[in-house]
């Protein structure tokens, strides 16, 4: 994350007057002089190149434990380039840092600041410590902070740009593979039509071959990755779309393409990505993270309709909408519930009653009724919940529309 700050700089000389005005009003507290720093760092995040986000109060969950760094300079995979902790002027600077380095605070390019004082560690060792309170000294750090980039990070960008150099040729290999066994394999063709006529029910009736022949490019492609982040080995087997695209990748592979070998291309971008992944500490900022995956992915893979159709995943307030919708069905018209140790809705004990009555009374009419009423939820909650599965492994290939 390289940075050009000089002193005549109007951030630095920002810097300064804050830090001035506190004074004037006898304000030397941390939670007031930090946001000094706070927005100095902001600023520069902004300017260098990747851009980065400041993001305050920032949790590092640690295997037994979790610590909060007063702030962290994230990019656009959310992942931290760098970490901040601030301290007053009437703490003993070196003293603190000790202490937080015995807590679990981490090593790699990490400032503890105070208005006169910084020190500076990277690769676990200290490489600044002096008065900034001199602007020659406060841009030196900066600058330091800013350029420095760890190991993992700078693997992870140059994987992820060649990545994206050879998808396209990846892709049309397995494009050929598949039209190839489309005409001489009745096994692939079978497993094709069936998930073709899954994705069709589940995402939409209009989707085109084409389309699920991306899907499966990409499945194929990515796979590893989700189950390596997510820590979920036997996803495919459990996630019912993702079972059926592995029935169909089966009959690919078993006689045009050896899997592991087409895939050891890219075994140095996989544990590019694995690497960086567990800066990620929880599962939403690892789907975060997969998400801007997904989309250097789609540029290099099909940019044109990555543009034009949008080839993106649910959107995370969509997927939530269709488990409310999934919940609120299910309460409604079978007194269930997805979440356990759930009370029935009272609607749901209205309709059972009815449904007794009904049954006692010989009122098959009314009963018929219910019945239809119920299975037709139950199709709508299926539908839903297909739709939810779909979105674990990202396989969406068209933009809805509104």
């Amino acid at each position: 994350m390289s940075l050009d700050l000089k002193p005549s700089h109007a951030s630095v000389k920002a810097y300064y007057d804050t830090l001035h005005q506190f004074g004037q009003l006898y304000i030397d507290h941390e939670g007031a002089v930090r946001s000094a720093f706070q927005d100095l760092l902001a600023k520069c995040g902004r300017k260098a190149k990747p851009p980065l986000t400041l993001v305050p109060e920032y949790r590092i969950e640690r295997a037994r434990s979790s610590v909060i760094v007063d702030g962290a300079l994230v990019d656009l995979y959310h992942l931290p380039h760098g970490y901040w902790e601030a301290k007053d002027e009437k703490d003993d600077l070196a003293r603190e840092v000790e202490r937080k380095l015995d807590k679990g605070y981490p090593r790699d390019n990490i400032i503890f600041q105070a208005p006169e004082r910084a020190i500076l560690y990277q690769s676990g060792a200290r490489i600044f410590d002096d008065n900034i309170t001199r602007p020659e000294a406060l841009v030196s750090v900066v600058n330091q902070f800013f350029d420095y980039k760890a190991p993992h990070i700078q693997e992870w960008e140059e994987a992820v740009r060649d990545f994206s150099e050879r998808i396209p040729e990846l892709a049309a290999a397995v494009t050929k593979t598949i039209d190839e066994e489309k005409k001489r394999n009745p096994a692939f063709v079978r497993s094709f039509k069936d998930f073709y006529a899954l994705c069709k029910q589940a995402i939409n009736p209009n989707l085109s071959e084409e389309a699920v022949e991306r899907m499966l490019v990409q499945h194929l492609l990515t796979e590893r990755i989700f189950r390596k982040i997510f820590d979920n080995p036997d996803f495919t087997r459990r996630n019912v779309v993702a079972a059926e695209i592995e029935k169909v990748v089966a009959e690919l592979t078993k006689r045009s393409l050896n899997r592991d070998d087409f895939l050891r291309n890219l075994e140095r971008f996989y544990r590019a990505i694995e690497r960086s992944a567990e800066e990620t500490t929880n599962f939403s900022e690892k789907q975060a993270f997969l998400n801007k995956v997904y989309e250097r992915f789609f540029q290099g893979y099909s940019p044109k309709e990555a543009d034009t159709h949008g080839i993106v995943y649910t959107p995370q307030p969509i997927v939530n909408f269709m488990v409310r919708s999934v919940e609120e069905i299910l309460q409604k018209e079978f007194g269930r519930s997805a979440r356990r140790q759930r009370r029935p809705h009272p609607r749901s004990l209205c309709r059972h009653r009815q449904l007794h009555r009904a049954h006692d009374a010989g009122d098959q009419d009314h009963r018929s009724t219910l019945q239809i009423r119920k299975r037709a939820a139950l199709q709508r909650s299926h539908a839903a919940a297909l739709l939810h599965r779909q979105h674990e492994y990202r396989a969406r290939v068209f933009r809805p529309r509104w």
